[in-house]
């Protein structure tokens, strides 16, 4: 597997795994062919998983009738309101125990819609974290703000709290934490630091359905969070997103502005219209989410509960570091990170490790990388606009400043992941991804010095 393999190439290739009936538990579970101190697969040896993964997204035939209604109905917009997108989004702020939710095409117009809504401008600057997918950056980019980077703690590949003070300039509007791979950050303490400075809160929780800080659903923590129904998504709709939060008046002006600006609630802005967008999600993908409930809370404990076997197992192999959690939190794993020290395996490289991991049947796979060095960011702080907006000097600082992400440049080199489709697949394919690492980790000299 390539170094710059991105986490969605990974996902693809994870996902197109066996389907093998696993849903119906009736999927055949192949036996560990050699014990842990057996030649490993990629020096000649045997293969330990030799059958396939869950398959995703899944669809269930159950599902169809509905669909079909709201097709044949001729009704698909939900510009009138109502319809299954309201019902979309009152059953989605009662599983998250939320006030309210609005429902919008896609996790990145949720973003948008929520910072422009907490006053994110032209001019101004959103602390953010390095570590995530790409579309957290590009939407405060497309508010013609600056996405300023506090750094990754690599304990939790999450945003660093301690961090974020020294970010603050008198342009800083927001913070938005990610809660990346379903990981919850350190809400309190990131909270603490937003009252402090009269910031608004965003949650990008695209990758966190359910999961929990302090007995709280993630999405309901900051003022506003903001949800992602992509297909490789836990609950997905092919696309989709949705805002969620407690304050009546955010919600209004959410809902007003990704409905092209038409007044809503509390919020009538100035005659007929305000500025806004479309952004709406459509009756047929709330449909199809409104099918998954039930299995999105299932499959998350089915995770949680494979994801906490294999951190047990991990922790006794050297070399390998299952990731801290804050107190009292949940996890999702939208993909099981754990961290990777070659050192402990005679040099063996991080991608040598994950080839020998694919040639074991086990999809092993890098995370994201230092993505502020790919260009994107370049282009935008070059571009006529940016220029007009902050001084040369501040631009400067601002592309000199990634050097200091030390943390996440030390995630991005160590951090190794698995789709979370595996997490869904019979206990004992637990065994056989713990025994691939034991092989691996028994023959690491003879893997490091292979050509």
């Amino acid at each position: 597997m390539k170094s710059d393999l991105t986490r969605r190439a990974f996902v693809r290739t994870a996902a197109a795994g066996s389907a093998a009936l696993a849903w119906l538990g009736l999927r055949r579970t192949p036996t560990v062919a050699a014990a842990a101190a057996d030649k490993p697969a990629l020096l000649g040896g045997t293969r330990i998983h030799t059958g396939g993964w869950p398959r995703w997204p899944e669809w269930r035939e159950s599902w169809e009738p509905e669909i079909l209604r709201v097709l044949r109905s001729g009704r698909w917009s939900s510009s009138g309101g109502g319809g299954q997108v309201a019902d979309f989004e009152a059953g989605w702020a009662k599983l998250l125990a939320a006030r309210g939710c609005v429902a919008t095409s896609s996790g990145t117009t949720a973003l948008i819609t929520a910072m422009h809504v907490l006053g994110v401008d032209a001019g101004d600057e959103v602390i953010t974290s390095p570590f995530t997918f790409i579309a957290t950056y590009n939407t405060i980019l497309m508010l013609k703000a600056l996405p300023v980077f506090a750094d990754t703690d690599p304990a939790t590949l999450t945003m660093d709290p301690a961090s974020i003070e020294s970010r603050i300039t008198e342009r800083t509007r927001a913070i938005v934490p990610v809660h990346i791979y379903g990981l919850p950050c350190d809400m309190d303490a990131i909270n603490a630091i937003a009252k402090k400075h009269n910031l608004a809160v965003v949650e990008d929780a695209c990758q966190a359905w359910l999961a929990e800080y302090k007995g709280r659903k993630c999405g309901t923590l900051g003022d506003l969070g903001c949800f992602s129904f992509q297909n490789s998504k836990h609950i997905p709709s092919g696309e989709g997103g949705a805002i969620t939060g407690d304050r009546a008046e955010l919600l209004d002006r959410c809902q007003a502005f990704h409905n092209c600006g038409r007044a809503s609630g509390s919020f009538q802005g100035s005659g007929c219209f305000s500025r806004g967008s479309n952004f709406r999600m459509q009756h047929f993908q709330a449909s199809l989410l409104l099918s998954q409930f039930d299995k999105l809370v299932q499959e998350t404990e089915r995770r949680r509960e494979n994801a906490a076997y294999l951190s047990a197992g991990l922790q006794e192999i050297p070399g390998v570091q299952p990731l801290r959690l804050p107190e009292n939190s949940r996890p999702v794993w939208h993909l099981y990170a754990f961290r990777y020290d070659p050192e402990q395996f005679h040099g063996l490289s991080r991608d040598k490790f994950c080839r020998a991991m694919n040639a074991e049947g086990i999809p092993c796979g890098g995370g994201y990388r230092e993505q502020y060095h790919d260009g994107l960011l370049d282009e935008a702080i070059a571009s006529r606009g940016f220029q007009r907006l902050f001084p040369a000097e501040r631009l400067k600082a601002y592309r000199d400043s990634f050097r200091e992400l030390r943390g996440n440049r030390q995630v991005c080199e160590t951090t190794l992941g698995m789709f979370q489709t595996l997490l869904l697949a019979q206990r004992s394919e637990m065994d056989h991804i713990l025994a691939a690492v034991r092989k691996i980790q028994a023959h690491s000299a003879a893997l490091a010095k292979q050509a």
